[in-house]
């Protein structure tokens, strides 16, 4: 909290000071239009990218070509390799898709909506299970980045539903939907998801209420009730083969908005949900994933409050077009941000022998006892970002988690031999971020941003250096114990275009 703190002190201290100077902020014409509405149909995307530096970590990968900006990973094949490089959504996922919303008579709608990831950099959807593939076997030293996701090169990895929406009666929608946990944390996260700059956004862990395969719900039906103060739904899935969930699935939201504050609780509880395992666990050019299976559970409560004051003066005001006088003169904003969630990973009441990850990727190995006691995380996020109403804003945000410590495959092997951490002992993680992002105009805007992370204890365990690290080709990794902190820090800058 004292960190929050300073940041905000920090924060306004600039406001001041941009204000006072009445500043004429440079403005770049808008050639995109405003409308892109045919028959209820508008095209929907992001282009983000740019350059970046790490201190810490993994080239560019023949299939994820973002770089592994957290240690909060499963991959922990971080040598100390410094990586400079162009790099795409440091901010915002890349994707293409569409909307609709159809008036049907009355206040009713039919809405509609499916988007892809896509990887602009090598043109490709983005398939982050493939790149576990890429990496099998491979020693640490000559790995490139991989992660898991729950985007593995499916044709809509991102969403696909339709439905019915009414403003008295709520929304309703049938398909493949975002969790409510991704949904709030998308709201309630003060770097709004960043990959580079967000433990929320990069790790999909929080978001899939255990594991990111399952932050995004196939098969599901999903109502949403947001009319006056109080928001309520209720979502439900039946899962299925290559769902990123064998079981069922179901979740609850509930909360409110009153002025500028806003808040809400959230319920989720998965079963049979697929947690891939290292690419360093699988044997030299695999052509099939491990996995660690799970039943899930998730409770958060999230809230943000916003101030708005500090209307521009008539010299900065002056850069706006007529058109966009005409609407209500824009003003500052200040948000504080805060956010807590538990997750619990234990074995499955309904053990899974057999099946494929998200993406259809073949699971040939399937560990139903690798949460032989619950793996518990504690996540805990706060922020502050400051709008100027002519178009920088300014965010700053600390996330922490606590890991308990676990048994696995019924041996509990904490501490292991000579007291060092095994990755079922506890640990923690900090980041710290900062973000600078100006809107040049409605669609496009530029940015800059730095972070730190670390992770220490279990969490460290059986990274390059610490012990539990894997013997790859004849070369041992292993530390002496027991063992140290892993960090990395990160500047990234670059553009966005929204349609």
């Amino acid at each position: 909290m004292k960190k929050a703190l300073a940041i905000a002190l920090a924060v306004t201290g600039l406001a001041g000071t941009a204000y006072a100077a009445d500043w004429v902020p440079p403005k770049v014409p808008d050639v995109i239009p405003d409308n892109l509405t045919f028959w209820g149909i508008t095209p929907i995307g992001v282009l983000d990218l740019g350059g970046a530096y790490q201190t810490n970590g993994r080239p560019l990968g023949a299939v994820v070509s973002g770089l592994e900006y957290s240690p909060f990973t499963t991959t922990r094949n971080y040598t100390g390799q410094s990586i400079a490089t162009v790099q795409h959504s440091a901010l915002q996922q890349s994707f293409i898709g569409v909307k609709v919303e159809e008036p049907l008579g009355g206040d009713w709608k039919a809405i509609a909506r499916l988007d892809t990831g896509v990887d602009p950099l090598r043109g490709t959807l983005s398939d982050g299970c493939s790149s576990f593939l890429q990496n099998a076997g491979i020693a640490y030293n000559q790995q490139t980045s991989n992660a898991d996701s729950g985007r593995c090169g499916q044709a809509f990895n991102g969403q696909l539903w339709g439905g019915i929406s009414n403003k008295q009666y709520g929304t309703l929608t049938i398909g493949r939907t975002n969790s409510f946990e991704l949904d709030g944390i998308a709201t309630y996260d003060p770097m709004a998801l960043s990959y580079a700059l967000s433990l929320l956004g990069y790790s999909g862990t929080n978001g899939g209420s255990g594991s990111t395969q399952a932050a995004r719900w196939d098969n599901s039906v999903k109502y949403v009730y947001d009319n006056g103060p109080i928001t309520a739904g209720a979502m439900y899935s039946n899962g299925g083969n290559a769902t990123g969930f064998f079981g069922d699935a179901y979740s609850f939201v509930f909360g409110g908005h009153v002025g500028g504050f806003s808040a809400e609780a959230t319920y989720t509880k998965e079963h049979g949900v697929v947690n891939l395992q290292s690419a360093a666990n699988l044997p030299l050019n695999a052509t099939s994933l491990f996995a660690n299976m799970s039943d899930d559970q998730e409770i958060s409560v999230m809230g943000k409050y916003t101030w708005e004051f500090g209307r521009p003066g008539g010299a900065a005001y002056s850069g706006y077009t007529k058109a966009v006088k005409a609407e209500p003169m824009p003003v500052d904003k200040f948000t504080i941000f805060a956010g807590y969630s538990n997750v619990r990973n234990s074995n499955p009441k309904t053990p899974i022998t057999q099946g494929d990850a998200a993406g259809g990727y073949l699971l040939t190995t399937l560990d139903n006892n690798a949460f032989t006691t619950a793996r518990v995380f504690d996540f805990y996020w706060a922020g502050v970002k400051y709008d100027f109403a002519w178009g920088l804003s300014l965010t700053g945000a600390y996330y922490h988690v606590n890991q308990n410590s676990y048994i696995a495959d019924n041996t509990n092997i904490c501490p292991a031999a000579g007291g060092a951490s095994a990755i079922t002992c506890a640990g923690g993680y900090d980041q710290v971020s900062f973000l600078a992002d100006y809107a040049l105009n409605k669609h496009l805007d530029v940015y800059a941003g730095a972070t730190w992370a670390q992770v220490s204890g279990g969490l460290a365990s059986a990274f390059p250096g610490n012990p539990g690290t894997k013997v790859l080709q004849g070369i041992n990794f292993s530390g002496p114990a027991p063992g140290h902190d892993i960090s990395t820090a990160a500047v990234v800058t670059g553009f966005r275009i929204k349609l």
